[in-house]
C-alpha cells in the first residue's frame, strides 16, 4: 500500500485518519482524536494543513496545551528501553523498529547491566521511563544520554522527555507519509579563508548514506567563480530525501592549484562532511569555510 500525502490522508473518513494518526504518539490515541476534533471537524477548517510540518505542528499543539497530568500519562505510555526487544510484547510495531535500529538488542552484558542500573535510578527519581528518539541513535548515544540526564532536576527532565516524544512523533510522521512533493532543497558555498575569496574550481562529491534503499553516489560538482554550485541546488524535488548525507571536498587539489604553502603530506586533503536532512520542506545550506589548515561549517538556510 502506497503512503498517502497529508491532503490525501486528511481527506479519508474519520476512522481511517484516526487509525493512521493514532500510532504517532505511543499508546496515546487521544492526541489524534483531539487533533481531529480541533481541526478537521471544525466548520471553518479551510484545508490549511497541507504538509508534514503543518500536521506535526497541529498535533504537537495538542500535547503542548494538555495538562501536566496528561503529559505525564503520555510519558508513562512509552516503553522501557532497558528491556530486551524480544520481551517487549506490549510495544507498538513502530517502537520495536526504532529500538532495533538503535542496536539496543545488541548491548553486551556489561552495557546492559550499566544501563539497567541507570534506568532504575532514572525511573525512581522521575516517575516515568527514560525516553530517547532512538531511530537514529546508537546504543552508545543511549548510554551517554541516560548518564547525563539522570542527574537533571525533575522539571528540566520532564520538559526534555517531552521534546524526545516530539522528535519520535516527527520521525514517525516522516516514515508514514509521502513527502515527495515538499519543496526542500540543498545548497553549498565554499569560501577560501586563506585568500579571503570564494573557492572557485573546487571539486565536490555528494553521497547519500541513508535511507539504505536510496544510498549511494549522488553527483559531482565544481564550484563556480562565486564558490557556489552551478545549476542551482545540489538536491531538490524527488532527489531531496530525508536522510544522512556526506559532502567530500577535495581541498588538497584546490590548494595545489592555488600554489598554497602546505606540508608534504597535506594536513587537509579530502574533507568529508556528514550531515542530516530532517525536514523535506526546508532549505538546507551546508557550506565550507576552509584553509590548508582548518575548516568549519554550519547549518544555513
Amino acid at each position: 500500500m502506497s503512503k498517502p500525502t497529508v491532503p490525501e490522508l486528511l481527506a479519508q473518513p474519520k476512522e481511517q485518519v484516526l487509525e493512521f494518526l493514532g500510532k504517532i504518539y505511543e499508546h496515546s490515541a487521544w492526541i489524534a482524536e483531539k487533533f481531529y476534533q480541533e481541526n478537521i471537524e471544525k466548520e471553518d477548517y479551510d484545508g490549511n494543513i497541507q504538509n508534514v510540518n503543518d500536521l506535526f505542528l497541529a498535533m504537537q499543539s495538542i500535547v503542548d496545551n494538555s495538562s501536566t497530568e496528561e503529559k505525564l500519562e503520555l510519558l508513562k505510555a512509552h516503553p522501557d528501553l532497558c528491556a530486551k526487544i524480544d520481551q517487549l510484547k506490549s510495544l507498538t510495531e513502530e517502537s520495536q523498529e526504532e529500538q532495533s535500529k538503535a542496536g539496543l538488542a545488541s548491548m553486551t552484558d556489561e552495557e546492559r547491566s550499566k544501563f539497567g542500573a541507570l534506568n532504575e535510578e532514572y525511573k525512581s527519581k522521575f516517575g516515568f521511563p527514560f525516553i530517547l528518539a532512538a531511530r537514529n541513535a546508537t546504543k552508545y548515544t543511549v548510554l551517554s544520554a541516560i548518564e547525563g540526564r539522570v542527574h537533571l532536576t525533575r522539571d528540566v527532565e520532564f520538559a526534555g522527555a517531552l521534546v524526545q516524544v516530539s522528535k519520535i512523533a516527527w520521525m514517525r510522521l516522516l516514515a508514514a507519509l509521502d513527502t515527495s512533493g515538499h519543496k526542500g532543497f540543498l545548497t553549498c558555498h565554499v569560501l577560501d579563508t586563506q585568500n579571503g575569496c570564494p573557492a572557485e574550481g573546487m571539486r565536490i562529491h555528494l553521497h547519500r548514506l541513508s535511507p539504505p534503499e536510496h544510498a549511494g553516489f549522488v553527483k559531482e560538482f565544481i564550484t563556480n567563480d562565486d564558490g557556489r554550485l552551478d545549476g542551482g541546488p545540489a538536491l531538490k524535488g524527488e532527489e531531496f530525501i530525508v536522510g544522512t548525507y556526506e559532502w567530500t571536498f577535495y581541498a588538497g587539489d584546490y590548494f595545489a592549484r592555488k600554489n598554497a604553502k602546505t606540508s608534504g603530506v597535506p594536513f587537509l586533503n579530502e574533507i568529508p562532511l556528514r550531515f542530516g536532512i530532517d525536514d523535506p520542506a526546508e532549505h538546507y545550506h551546508v557550506p565550507l569555510l576552509v584553509s590548508p589548515w582548518s575548516y568549519s561549517t554550519y547549518r544555513g538556510s
